[in-house]
Protein backbone atom coordinates (compact mmCIF):
# COMPACT_ATOMS: atom_id res chain seq x y z
CA UNK A 1 0.00 0.00 0.00
CA UNK A 2 1.23 3.49 -0.84
CA UNK A 3 -0.37 6.52 0.78
CA UNK A 4 0.29 9.89 -0.75
CA UNK A 5 0.17 13.25 0.96
CA UNK A 6 -3.49 13.68 -0.07
CA UNK A 7 -4.50 10.58 1.95
CA UNK A 8 -5.53 8.50 -1.09
CA UNK A 9 -4.58 4.80 -0.86
CA UNK A 10 -3.00 3.38 -3.96
CA UNK A 11 -3.45 -0.36 -4.59
CA UNK A 12 -0.63 -2.10 -6.41
CA UNK A 13 -1.53 -3.53 -9.81
CA UNK A 14 -0.73 -7.10 -8.74
CA UNK A 15 -3.48 -7.31 -6.10
CA UNK A 16 -6.47 -7.19 -8.53
CA UNK A 17 -4.80 -9.87 -10.65
CA UNK A 18 -4.21 -12.00 -7.58
CA UNK A 19 -7.86 -11.64 -6.51
CA UNK A 20 -9.04 -12.47 -10.01
CA UNK A 21 -6.84 -15.58 -10.10
CA UNK A 22 -8.13 -16.69 -6.69
CA UNK A 23 -11.71 -16.23 -7.87
CA UNK A 24 -11.04 -18.36 -10.94
CA UNK A 25 -9.44 -21.07 -8.83
CA UNK A 26 -12.48 -21.13 -6.52
CA UNK A 27 -14.78 -21.44 -9.54
CA UNK A 28 -12.74 -24.32 -10.98
CA UNK A 29 -12.74 -26.11 -7.61
CA UNK A 30 -16.50 -25.59 -7.33
CA UNK A 31 -17.05 -27.20 -10.74
CA UNK A 32 -14.56 -29.99 -9.97
CA UNK A 33 -16.54 -30.95 -6.86
CA UNK A 34 -19.75 -31.31 -8.85
CA UNK A 35 -21.17 -27.81 -8.83
CA UNK A 36 -23.22 -26.39 -11.69
CA UNK A 37 -22.00 -23.87 -14.19
CA UNK A 38 -24.19 -21.23 -15.77
CA UNK A 39 -24.63 -23.35 -18.89
CA UNK A 40 -25.64 -26.59 -17.14
CA UNK A 41 -28.05 -24.79 -14.83
CA UNK A 42 -29.80 -23.16 -17.79
CA UNK A 43 -29.99 -26.46 -19.65
CA UNK A 44 -31.57 -28.08 -16.58
CA UNK A 45 -34.11 -25.24 -16.40
CA UNK A 46 -35.10 -25.72 -20.06
CA UNK A 47 -35.36 -29.51 -19.67
CA UNK A 48 -37.49 -29.19 -16.52
CA UNK A 49 -39.72 -26.64 -18.26
CA UNK A 50 -40.31 -29.08 -21.11
CA UNK A 51 -40.89 -31.98 -18.69
CA UNK A 52 -43.52 -30.21 -16.63
CA UNK A 53 -45.61 -29.35 -19.70
CA UNK A 54 -45.32 -32.73 -21.44
CA UNK A 55 -46.18 -35.36 -18.83
CA UNK A 56 -47.41 -38.67 -20.18
CA UNK A 57 -50.02 -39.90 -17.74
CA UNK A 58 -50.53 -43.53 -16.74
CA UNK A 59 -53.93 -43.81 -14.99
CA UNK A 60 -53.95 -46.72 -12.54
CA UNK A 61 -57.70 -46.58 -11.82
CA UNK A 62 -59.23 -49.17 -9.51
CA UNK A 63 -62.32 -47.74 -7.78
CA UNK A 64 -64.90 -44.97 -7.54
CA UNK A 65 -62.38 -42.09 -7.71
CA UNK A 66 -62.12 -42.96 -11.38
CA UNK A 67 -65.36 -41.05 -12.04
CA UNK A 68 -63.84 -37.89 -10.62
CA UNK A 69 -60.67 -38.49 -12.60
CA UNK A 70 -62.73 -38.69 -15.79
CA UNK A 71 -64.42 -35.39 -14.99
CA UNK A 72 -61.03 -33.71 -14.51
CA UNK A 73 -59.86 -35.04 -17.87
CA UNK A 74 -63.08 -33.84 -19.53
CA UNK A 75 -63.63 -30.57 -21.39
CA UNK A 76 -64.88 -28.60 -18.39
CA UNK A 77 -61.61 -28.71 -16.45
CA UNK A 78 -59.36 -29.67 -19.39
CA UNK A 79 -56.14 -31.23 -18.14
CA UNK A 80 -54.65 -30.55 -21.55
CA UNK A 81 -53.97 -26.99 -20.37
CA UNK A 82 -51.28 -28.49 -18.13
CA UNK A 83 -49.84 -30.79 -20.77
CA UNK A 84 -50.91 -34.08 -19.19
CA UNK A 85 -54.24 -34.96 -20.78
CA UNK A 86 -52.94 -37.67 -23.10
CA UNK A 87 -53.03 -41.00 -21.21
CA UNK A 88 -50.48 -43.67 -21.95
CA UNK A 89 -51.45 -47.21 -21.09
CA UNK A 90 -47.92 -48.49 -21.42
CA UNK A 91 -45.64 -47.77 -18.44
CA UNK A 92 -42.62 -47.62 -20.76
CA UNK A 93 -44.11 -44.56 -22.49
CA UNK A 94 -45.31 -42.69 -19.38
CA UNK A 95 -43.62 -40.64 -16.68
CA UNK A 96 -46.55 -39.75 -14.38
CA UNK A 97 -48.24 -42.55 -12.47
CA UNK A 98 -51.67 -41.43 -11.28
CA UNK A 99 -52.91 -44.01 -8.75
CA UNK A 100 -56.68 -43.56 -8.47
CA UNK A 101 -58.75 -45.56 -6.02
CA UNK A 102 -58.35 -48.31 -3.44
CA UNK A 103 -55.30 -50.56 -3.65
CA UNK A 104 -55.59 -54.00 -2.11
CA UNK A 105 -52.68 -56.21 -1.09
CA UNK A 106 -53.47 -58.43 -4.05
CA UNK A 107 -53.04 -55.47 -6.42
CA UNK A 108 -49.89 -54.16 -4.72
CA UNK A 109 -47.38 -56.31 -6.67
CA UNK A 110 -49.00 -55.21 -9.94
CA UNK A 111 -48.68 -51.54 -8.98
CA UNK A 112 -45.04 -52.06 -8.01
CA UNK A 113 -44.32 -53.78 -11.32
CA UNK A 114 -45.93 -50.94 -13.29
CA UNK A 115 -43.86 -48.40 -11.37
CA UNK A 116 -40.63 -50.33 -11.93
CA UNK A 117 -41.28 -50.50 -15.69
CA UNK A 118 -41.58 -46.71 -16.00
CA UNK A 119 -38.53 -44.87 -17.28
CA UNK A 120 -36.73 -42.17 -15.30
CA UNK A 121 -37.56 -39.47 -14.45
CA UNK A 122 -40.98 -40.47 -13.14
CA UNK A 123 -43.47 -39.06 -10.68
CA UNK A 124 -46.33 -40.54 -8.64
CA UNK A 125 -49.58 -38.89 -7.56
CA UNK A 126 -51.83 -40.44 -4.90
CA UNK A 127 -55.41 -39.61 -5.93
CA UNK A 128 -58.02 -39.87 -3.18
CA UNK A 129 -58.17 -40.81 0.49
CA UNK A 130 -57.98 -44.57 -0.14
CA UNK A 131 -54.77 -44.17 -2.10
CA UNK A 132 -53.23 -41.77 0.42
CA UNK A 133 -54.03 -43.62 3.64
CA UNK A 134 -56.46 -46.48 3.01
CA UNK A 135 -59.49 -44.23 3.52
CA UNK A 136 -62.37 -45.84 5.42
CA UNK A 137 -61.05 -49.33 4.71
CA UNK A 138 -58.92 -50.07 7.77
CA UNK A 139 -58.81 -53.82 7.30
CA UNK A 140 -56.53 -56.68 6.36
CA UNK A 141 -57.24 -56.44 2.61
CA UNK A 142 -56.47 -52.77 1.90
CA UNK A 143 -53.04 -51.15 1.59
CA UNK A 144 -52.85 -48.31 4.12
CA UNK A 145 -51.29 -45.82 1.74
CA UNK A 146 -49.42 -46.55 -1.48
CA UNK A 147 -46.28 -44.88 -0.08
CA UNK A 148 -45.57 -48.26 1.51
CA UNK A 149 -45.14 -49.63 -2.03
CA UNK A 150 -43.88 -46.80 -4.26
CA UNK A 151 -42.52 -43.30 -3.57
CA UNK A 152 -45.22 -40.62 -3.76
CA UNK A 153 -44.61 -37.03 -4.87
CA UNK A 154 -48.06 -35.43 -4.46
CA UNK A 155 -50.95 -36.45 -2.20
CA UNK A 156 -54.47 -35.36 -3.22
CA UNK A 157 -56.83 -36.21 -0.33
CA UNK A 158 -60.60 -36.36 -0.53
CA UNK A 159 -63.35 -38.92 -0.97
CA UNK A 160 -63.43 -38.20 -3.83
CA UNK A 161 -61.19 -35.16 -4.33
CA UNK A 162 -62.71 -32.24 -6.16
CA UNK A 163 -61.37 -31.43 -9.65
CA UNK A 164 -60.02 -28.15 -8.28
CA UNK A 165 -57.94 -30.10 -5.76
CA UNK A 166 -56.56 -32.32 -8.52
CA UNK A 167 -55.60 -29.29 -10.60
CA UNK A 168 -53.94 -27.72 -7.55
CA UNK A 169 -51.96 -30.92 -7.02
CA UNK A 170 -50.81 -30.91 -10.64
CA UNK A 171 -49.70 -27.28 -10.36
CA UNK A 172 -47.69 -28.15 -7.25
CA UNK A 173 -46.15 -31.11 -9.07
CA UNK A 174 -45.19 -28.87 -11.99
CA UNK A 175 -43.51 -26.44 -9.60
CA UNK A 176 -41.58 -29.32 -8.06
CA UNK A 177 -40.50 -30.64 -11.46
CA UNK A 178 -39.31 -27.17 -12.48
CA UNK A 179 -37.23 -26.70 -9.33
CA UNK A 180 -35.60 -30.11 -9.04
CA UNK A 181 -32.43 -31.44 -10.60
CA UNK A 182 -32.55 -34.95 -11.99
CA UNK A 183 -29.33 -36.88 -11.21
CA UNK A 184 -27.82 -39.14 -13.82
CA UNK A 185 -28.82 -42.32 -11.97
CA UNK A 186 -32.48 -41.37 -11.51
CA UNK A 187 -34.36 -39.14 -9.10
CA UNK A 188 -36.32 -41.56 -6.93
CA UNK A 189 -35.19 -43.40 -3.89
CA UNK A 190 -36.34 -46.96 -4.30
CA UNK A 191 -38.52 -48.74 -1.78
CA UNK A 192 -37.51 -52.28 -0.93
CA UNK A 193 -39.24 -55.24 -2.51
CA UNK A 194 -42.61 -56.19 -1.12
CA UNK A 195 -42.51 -58.49 1.85
CA UNK A 196 -45.51 -60.42 0.60
CA UNK A 197 -44.45 -62.52 -2.36
CA UNK A 198 -46.74 -62.84 -5.35
CA UNK A 199 -48.72 -66.05 -5.05
CA UNK A 200 -48.60 -67.86 -8.38
CA UNK A 201 -49.94 -71.17 -9.48
CA UNK A 202 -47.31 -73.91 -9.66
CA UNK A 203 -46.23 -74.82 -13.13
CA UNK A 204 -47.17 -78.42 -13.88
Amino acid sequence: MDTSQTGVTRIPAKEPERAKRAKQERAVEFLRQGGDSFMTSKVDAVLNWSRKYSMFLYPFVTACCGMEFMSVAGPRYDLDRFGCALPRFSPRQSDLLMVVGTITHRQAPILKKVYDQMAEPKWVVAFGACTCSGGPYDNYATVQGIDTIVPVDIYIPGCPPRPEAVIDGLIKLQARVQAEKVPADGRHREIADLELAVVEKPVA
